[in-house]
């Protein structure tokens, strides 16, 4: 971070942040930390993370996220011919934490993915053996990122080799963590993208709220006491979320893994920085209306205030109910078009034996939000703005890039069964796309644990 946002931030919560840094507050104010497992375990796949509680809220099973959150960037920064060190240098740093922290928020979690310029770079001839094959698409299981129609044109579709995300209730982990990877003589880093989730969930006023407040975002002061994120509804219910193994490549048999192992336990991962205008949410849009555009027109059941919203198999809206909402309500809403493309349209028995009913969530989120603008830091400081703004560091993880382009697509009226709602981009009536604003856009690969560090170099 420059000395020149550092001051900026400190002045923006003067009396409050002082000159600890605005992330500091989520120790200061998050009030005690939730109850974790004291041990966890490792599993083959980077994208699980053991330890996260669930809990009841307004009778809704919720998923309680770790605190703290960070996204570090990078490019690789040895030469081709060094690889294979590079791979065991890399590896041990990340069993160094592994060993010094339990793999639970309580400790830390660490995750690896790569990009398809690394795979195309450093390692293309083992790339087009092993490559992942989506079935359905026809394509590639690891796209290079697009832009959508609600995009703005300023949008930047990055070029990073790998991302590390790092998941923790305590913050000095998450530091260390990032030390340790700077210390890497393996890789640059290019950006490093912080923020925070949850609070709230015993009654206080949540992190959002408190941290809002303090850096002076426009708006603040409406967002509801006990809100999870900014924009006030709760995001992390446990119906909302994939279960399991359900986005690993090869679980619903999406996934061609092509004879071959090497990337079982894998997943693919998107991830994108989103400005929200919290001010113009609560401002321009009555209660009744953010319902109807964080979910969908005519969701019943929903009283004034309500935070968390039911978005179970039970509320899955289907293209038809889409459509008919549209032509009634003139406006889509978010959740129920995504789910026409993110959710099982029949019951399925998964590869594994696992059944999973009609209405259950593929994809995986772990999204963030932040002040960070765009970035906490970035080894180009030109690319940070002063002033901090809220917003949202997006992570998901879907079987292939094309599974994640389908939902993104259906955000904005392309519905999952290939019809079309037709709504002006970024306009009102299209979900909440008229208050947000993508500046930052990447596509990557997530290895399974044993083959986190530089895949298929050594093949």
């Amino acid at each position: 971070m420059s000395p020149t946002r550092r001051q900026v931030i400190a002045g923006a919560a003067a009396g409050v942040l002082g000159a600890a840094g605005v992330y500091e507050l989520v120790d200061q104010l998050g009030g005690s930390t939730p109850k974790r497992a004291a041990s966890g375990t490792l599993p083959p796949e980077q994208h699980l993370l053991d330890g996260v509680n669930v809990i009841t809220q307004e009778g809704v099973e919720v998923i309680v996220p770790p605190r703290h959150h960070a996204v570090v960037t990078a490019k690789v920064a040895v030469d081709p011919a060094d690889l294979k060190t590079a791979k065991k240098d890399f590896e041990s740093v990340l069993a160094g934490l592994e060993h010094d922290y339990v793999a639970t928020p309580a400790g830390l979690g660490v995750a690896v993915a790569w990009s398809l310029q690394y795979f195309e770079k450093y390692a293309p001839a083992a790339w087009a053996s092993y490559a992942p094959h989506d079935r359905r698409a026809d394509k590639p299981a690891l796209l290079t990122a697009r832009s959508f129609p609600s995009d703005p044109k300023e949008l930047v579709l990055e070029d990073n080799d790998l991302a590390i995300l790092l998941r923790s209730d305590v913050k000095a982990n998450i530091d260390d963590a990032i030390d340790r990877l700077r210390q890497s003589k393996a890789i640059s880093l290019t950006t490093i993208r912080r923020g925070f989730a949850g609070g709230g969930f015993e009654g206080g006023t949540s992190l959002p709220k408190q941290i809002a407040t303090a850096a002076n975002i426009p708006g603040a002061d409406l967002i509801p006491e006990t809100a999870e994120l900014f924009l006030g509804f709760t995001s992390t219910q446990k119906a909302a979320f994939g279960p399991g193994k359900i986005a690993n490549f090869e679980t619903l048999g999406l996934i061609d893994l092509r004879g071959k192992d090497y990337f079982a336990n894998g997943t693919a991962m998107h991830l994108s920085h989103i400005h929200e205008d919290i001010e113009a949410w609560y401002v321009n849009f009555t209660f009744e209306e953010r319902v109807a555009s964080a979910f969908y027109p005519g969701l019943k059941g929903v009283k004034e205030g309500q935070q968390v919203v039911p978005m179970g198999p039970e509320q899955v809206q289907s293209a038809d109910g889409v459509h008919a909402a549209y032509k009634t309500a003139r406006r889509i809403g978010h959740s129920g078009p995504l789910q026409t493309a993110s959710r099982l349209p029949v019951p399925l028995i998964a590869t594994d034996g696992t059944h999973y009913p009609k209405g259950t969530a593929i994809p995986i989120r772990a999204d963030f939000n932040t002040i960070d603008n765009p970035f906490t830091w970035a080894a180009d400081p030109t690319l940070i703005a002063e002033v901090p703004a809220a917003g949202v560091h997006f992570l998901v993880f879907n079987p292939s890039s094309d599974d994640f382009h389908r939902t993104r697509l259906a955000m904005d009226g392309v519905l999952g069964d290939g019809t079309k709602v037709d709504v002006a981009a970024r306009d009102r009536a299209q979900g909440f796309n008229s208050i947000l604003r993508t500046t930052h856009r990447q596509n990557f690969l997530m290895p399974p644990r044993r083959n986190r560090s530089f895949p298929l170099v050594e093949v």
